[in-house]
């Protein structure tokens, strides 16, 4: 066999290597993402609390004090939702390389008329061809494939910005509902104190015969259920602290308590800009980049019906004659049966059910969007309400009624009912503002600025 049939065979093989090569796409490799990194850099200053406290110094172990900065730089760090999406953005950024390299060339070799009879014989009448074939895909298939990947690594990035909200949204809530728990520990054992105190008072006034030993009997009861709310409030706190701990997953972080002034509430923004607030929200904006895709869809399966063809270039070698010839060839699909009509038609469908599903979704967000306003409104005029008006009242009735029972001028009922009315009235207050708080994190939800979701200062609440 002439071995320069060898020779040729692999300056082609090199030759289609090469233009394969020189067909890649620039910029679609994976060290040249589209998007920027979605983990913070290591570089970037931490969130600093009111005490000192860092990110870095609360991924260490125990901390003192985490205000809601510290707890939504821990959640972006650790969540494992987070991390999660970071790898499909990855996933989605090498689909889009892989949807724009070309079809690799196949390499045939074929030997013909040997094994035979008389001239035939073993090899002496053999027909050695060598050659390279290469898919040609016509009608802009691999520019419209590659476009599909690009917008659905697009969406995947929408997906991710619209979890990260829904991440410190949740870790914000979570904080508030804590901070909450906090307080109302606290004032549990205000109650629990003052209870006490009451019944050693009334216990001296038994001593003395000043009163019956029923009134005794009737602080102690009071003393009792003041225990048992406060032993439920620590309970409430306790599942609090590990709801917010879940925020950022297994990160090895532990806080001796949180840091917030829950009493600060903002006056509202017009009713009429509420509205308005919709436009950075990522789960309404992704919608544009979803009917993109599906438009791309489209273009690519309409693309289909077209066939591609295969282009085939080889050398031929005669053992007989000890010769070698050229040889080329064409095969071309007959598109006689499949035009990818269903393809074209699925794609059709699902463009217009993405705008259905679009306007759908605007709507949903507006109904919540409204909703939480009208929670938001109510719970702020709660709160001042009572925090101006009826907090003062019962602080002073209260006041009023332990001087004169001192004094002898109101009996214990009177006494312990302006005391219940009392705490009550701040309970009430407290849920209030919890209330006010969770409402204006959703609303920040909704808005798509969540690292302003909770609304709580960073100020330390004493």
């Amino acid at each position: 066999m002439n071995y320069r049939l060898f020779f040729i065979c692999a300056a082609l093989s090199l030759f289609a290597c090469g233009c394969a090569a020189q067909q890649r796409p620039a910029g679609q490799g994976l060290a040249d993402p589209v998007y920027p990194p979605i983990v913070i850099p290591a570089d970037k200053p931490p969130a600093q609390g009111v005490a000192g406290l860092t990110v870095t110094t609360a991924a260490t172990g125990m901390v003192e004090q985490l205000t809601l900065a510290d707890a939504l730089s821990l959640a972006i760090r650790h969540n494992p939702t987070l991390a999660a999406f970071a790898e499909e953005i990855r996933a989605r950024d090498a689909a889009a390389l892989q949807a724009g390299l070309p079809p690799n060339p196949d390499l045939d070799l074929e030997l013909e008329n040997f094994g035979g009879q008389d001239e035939l014989q073993d090899l002496e009448g053999a027909e050695t061809t060598i050659a390279l074939s290469q898919l040609i895909e016509l009608g802009g298939k691999r520019s419209k494939r590659r476009q599909v990947a690009s917008l659905e690594k697009e969406l995947a990035g929408w997906d991710y910005r619209s979890s990260k909200l829904d991440v410190l949204a949740a870790t914000a809530r979570s904080f508030i509902q804590v901070l909450a728990a906090q307080q109302q520990v606290a004032l549990n054992q205000e109650l629990v104190s003052l209870a006490e105190k009451t019944q050693a008072a009334v216990g001296e006034r038994v001593e003395a015969g000043k009163v019956s030993p029923l009134e005794n009997s009737r602080v102690q009861v009071e003393l009792a259920a003041a225990r048992s709310e406060a032993n439920r409030a620590q309970r409430e706190l306790a599942a609090a602290r590990l709801r917010l701990g879940a925020a950022w997953g297994m990160a090895p972080v532990k806080f001796d308590r949180v840091v917030g002034d829950l009493a600060a509430v903002q006056p509202l923004p017009p009713a009429e800009t509420v509205q308005d607030l919709l436009a950075d929200n990522p789960d309404l904006l992704r919608w544009q980049s979803e009917r993109e895709r599906h438009e791309a869809a489209l273009a690519l399966a309409s693309s289909q019906a077209l066939p591609d063809l295969s282009l085939k270039v080889g050398v031929r070698n005669f053992q007989d004659t000890d010769s070698n010839a050229l040889m080329v060839g064409i095969q071309v699909p007959l598109p006689f049966f499949n035009r990818n009509q269903g393809g074209v038609a699925e794609a059709r469908a699902k463009l217009r059910k993405s705008r259905e599903l679009q306007q759908a979704a605007e709507a949903e967000l507006r109904t919540g969007l409204g909703e939480t306003w009208q929670m938001l409104t109510a719970a702020y005029v709660e709160a001042v309400t009572i925090r101006d008006q009826i907090l003062p009242g019962a602080q002073e009735a209260y006041e009023a009624t332990a001087f004169g029972y001192r004094e002898g001028k109101f009996d214990l009922l009177e006494m312990l009912d302006s005391q219940r009315t009392l705490f009550t009235v701040k309970r009430q207050y407290l849920q209030a503002l919890e209330t006010y708080h969770l409402a204006q994190t959703e609303l920040q939800r909704f808005t798509g600025a969540a690292e302003q979701a909770a609304g709580i200062s960073a100020s330390e609440n004493n």
